[in-house]
Formats: C-alpha cells, sequence, structure tokens
C-alpha cells in the first residue's frame, strides 16, 4: 500500500470515527432535569444525552411511545411499526412553557439510526433527538439502569447493599404509591447532606451515616 492509500485509509477511518453535534430543542424542564442527572453522576452534559438516547433507541418502551407518531413505517429488531401519514408531523410542536437548546454529541452509528427515527416521526434528526431524550428520560427503568450503573462503578458493594436496604424500606413505607426510583434517591441524598464536595463516594457516606442515626 503506497503512503497515499495509507493517509487516505487514516482519513477515512478518521472521518468514521468522528462524532455528530447534534443540538436538539428542550424543555427548560427536560433541560433542568438533565444538568440535574449529570450533576449527581458527575458525567459531562453531552455524555448524559448521549447515553440516554442510546439506550432509548434500544429500549422497546420508548420505541413503542415513539410509533404513536410515526408517519412512515420503522424498523426495531423484528418488529415493523407501520406509519401513517395521516398522523400530524410533531416538527413543530414544543412542549409547553419556555424551550433551549442542548448541545450533544454521537457517534457515527448512533447518529443514523437517529435519521432513521426522524424519518419514521418526518421530523428533523434535531427534532427526531428532542422527542427521543423526552421519552428516553421518562421510562422509569432506563433511568434507573443509568445511575444504579453509575453507583456500581463509583462505590463499594456494601455501601451499595446498604443503599438498596434504603431503597427497598422508603418504597415498602411510602403512604404516596409512588416507587423511588434510583435517581430520586440519589437526588434526596444530596439535598439532604447539601455538602459542596463533588466526590460521590464522601456524599453517600455522609448520607447513610445520617441515615442510620
Amino acid at each position: 500500500m503506497s503512503r497515499g492509500e495509507v493517509a487516505e485509509s487514516k482519513n477515512r477511518k478518521t472521518r468514521s470515527d468522528k462524532k455528530r453535534d447534534i443540538k436538539p430543542t428542550i424543555s427548560t424542564n427536560l433541560k433542568d432535569c438533565i444538568y440535574r442527572l449529570s450533576y449527581i453522576t458527575n458525567t459531562p452534559v453531552k455524555v448524559v444525552v448521549e447515553v440516554l438516547c442510546e439506550k432509548g433507541l434500544k429500549s422497546r418502551k420508548v420505541i413503542d411511545y415513539l410509533s404513536n407518531y410515526f408517519r412512515r413505517d420503522f424498523k426495531f429488531l423484528n418488529t415493523v411499526y407501520m406509519g401513517d401519514l395521516e398522523r400530524e408531523s410533531l416538527q413543530r410542536k414544543y412542549q409547553s412553557g419556555k424551550n433551549e437548546r442542548i448541545s450533544t454529541r454521537f457517534k457515527q452509528e448512533t447518529y443514523e439510526e437517529i435519521s432513521l427515527l426522524s424519518q419514521a416521526l418526518d421530523v428533523t434528526p434535531s427534532k427526531a433527538t428532542s422527542l427521543l431524550l423526552d421519552a428516553s428520560i421518562r421510562n422509569t427503568n432506563l433511568l434507573n439502569a443509568f445511575v444504579k450503573t453509575y453507583l456500581h462503578d463509583h462505590i463499594d458493594e456494601t455501601r451499595m447493599k446498604e443503599l438498596k436496604q434504603v431503597l427497598k424500606y422508603i418504597n415498602k413505607n411510602n403512604p404516596y404509591k409512588e416507587e423511588i426510583s434510583w435517581f430520586t434517591l440519589l437526588s434526596m441524598i444530596f439535598e439532604d447532606v447539601k455538602d459542596s464536595t463533588t466526590n460521590i463516594k464522601e456524599v453517600i457516606h455522609s448520607w447513610i451515616d445520617k441515615y442510620r442515626e
């Protein structure tokens, strides 16, 4: 292979690995939720959005929900969702209240999946991203998995077991008939401790010690 061919091969690899920027417009409430998730997991906002969208694209529950708005056919695993051009396009539909842009970046493979979703929804990739993000973050199981994975990666097994027991106790004795998620629990911990430290281990350890008292 000549030098020119090697250089061209490297350029192709660089282009295929390069992430694509998308700036979806979302409600301020959704943006606040994402920033809160970013803060309590000490994860960059762009990464939070990217991971939630990637998980949403693989979630049947999320795709089932979005299929109510498909104007064109969409294939998910072995299921083909039938589109209906009689459905109104969501391109110009925004959530009530103030809306703002948020930045994220996707791998080329994920971007192509979002493009296919945008075709089914008959909207731009940016709009499809905002709809996907909103549907994903409302999926309790998906949000729980995101936070639980983070906790497993950042605190020891003993503390994780204690947190599970706390969560089990709270849900068993919750008078509001609403199950408390891992995200809600982690938010409660940060609210209760009100510690300026960004060290998740210290925050959780302090809260558990306080909870025992």
